[in-house]
């Protein structure tokens, strides 16, 4: 189980977050403590307010006083509303809240049910509860909730993760923004590519395109990225999000400055050579273009190819997932460019094929990202019931399903930053 603590100083946006949720029915309200209650045993926004009033009245230099606490166990685990309430309480209890009021929402809106709760971190007196080594100290209840709860360890499984998870976007299934979230916010860490397009290619995998926007807002110039999500004919569905919903990872400044790191980290490596030789070893036993996606596949690496209306092939690109690297067929070799494989698959003229033996090892072409993650993606790539393949009219992909990530709530994510900007607006 993870527990995250956020501090604000909107009471009013905390209350507000989690009751519009319950409105919609993607909430409820699963306990209270010293919460002002209805006859009828409902709760409104303006009510759930005024519980906190006299706390926060007397609040004497707590800059921060709102608390917003989410309780998230592992999406295997079968958590039942009674449990959700008595863990909320042990954890209060032993955060040193147990006497504050405060009020536990239950959210399934995510596909995974998990608790958040709203509370103050200033007593009666208007004096701050000690949040000293916190972090520390959530640690140590979320281990012991799991124990007495037979709760999966996030202890555990992350020492078990070596691999970092995504998962393409479902258009159909809903919550696009959390969908993109999960891929948007991480997958760059863990991918070198050195252009815009290259970055792009990558985000096809994962049913997702970007787009530059330029424009001028009061006589300044402005550029940015805005992210679409795809249906399966590979065709813009819904509305565009801006990068910025995503946080700096997803945005163009960002996403720029990690092109120019990666072409210098990949100018003298080993894996473009070695990448090379594995594709052309491919292109000597294939036949056709689907022959040659399938043997890639084997070899652990995607490959996107784009066309105009007309059917030429005037881009392609190649995604090594043992190297976690993206590659235009051009900067690779000129018989892996779109020329080439536009002769070779609509004009029959396979280019030619040098024979050479590799100087280059597996072993030294396998790079780590700088999170840490250990590199043995590749291997999930053998499993043949892990493989999806679909046609697109404006390009092909033979992609890949990695296990996923717990469901990342994008509105959550969302409200913390919020709540942490307020806080800077306030300081300056």
């Amino acid at each position: 189980m993870i527990a995250k603590i956020t501090r604000g100083i909107s009471l009013y946006g905390a209350i507000a977050y989690n009751y519009n949720k319950l409105e919609k029915g993607n909430a409820q309200v699963l306990f209270t403590q010293k919460i002002i209650q209805s006859p009828d045993g409902s709760y409104s926004a303006g009510q759930l307010s005024r519980s906190f009033e006299l706390h926060l009245l007397v609040n004497r230099k707590t800059e921060k006083p709102i608390l917003h606490i989410s309780l998230n166990p592992d999406p295997k685990d079968n958590v039942s509303d009674t449990d959700f309430e008595n863990m909320a309480q042990v954890y209060m209890r032993q955060m040193g809240y147990g006497n504050q009021p405060f009020v536990v929402f239950k959210h399934t809106d995510t596909g995974r049910a998990h608790i958040h709760i709203v509370s103050v971190c200033v007593d009666e007196l208007g004096r701050k509860i000690s949040d000293k080594f916190e972090k520390r100290r959530s640690m140590e209840v979320c281990r012991t909730l799991e124990k007495k709860y037979s709760l999966v360890s996030a202890a555990d499984k992350k020492q078990e993760s070596g691999n970092p998870g995504f998962k393409p976007v479902d258009f159909k299934s809903g919550d696009i923004k959390s969908q993109m979230a999960s891929v948007l916010r991480h997958l760059p860490k863990y991918y070198q590519f050195q252009t815009f397009g290259a970055y792009n290619a990558l985000l096809s995998l994962f049913n997702i395109t970007a787009e530059e926007v330029k424009g001028e807002y009061n006589g300044i110039r402005k550029q940015g990225v805005v992210y679409f999500a795809l249906n399966r004919q590979g065709e813009k569905a819904g509305s565009p999000f801006k990068a910025s919903l995503f946080g700096k990872n997803a945005g163009l400044a960002q996403l720029q400055s990690q092109c120019d790191q990666n072409r210098i980290k990949l100018k003298d490596s080993t894996v473009k050579e070695s990448l090379k030789e594995r594709i052309e070893s491919v292109m000597r036993t294939a036949s056709n273009e689907s022959e040659f996606s399938k043997k890639l596949i084997q070899e652990g690496i995607n490959i996107v190819v784009r066309r105009n209306a007309a059917g030429r092939i005037y881009g392609i690109t190649f995604i090594d997932h043992k190297s976690r690297s993206v590659w235009n067929g051009s900067e690779l070799a000129k018989n892996l460019s779109a020329n080439s494989f536009n002769d070779w698959w609509n004009n029959n003229t396979k280019p030619e094929n040098p024979v050479h033996k590799s100087s280059v090892s597996e072993k030294d072409v396998i790079m780590k990202p700088e999170t840490g993650q250990s590199p043995d993606m590749f291997d999930l790539l053998r499993n043949e019931n892990m493989h999806h393949a679909y046609e697109q009219n404006s390009f092909d992909v033979l992609g890949i399903l990695l296990p996923h990530t717990q469901a990342e709530d994008y509105q959550e994510h969302a409200f913390d930053k919020r709540m942490k900007r307020k806080v800077k607006r306030r300081r300056l």
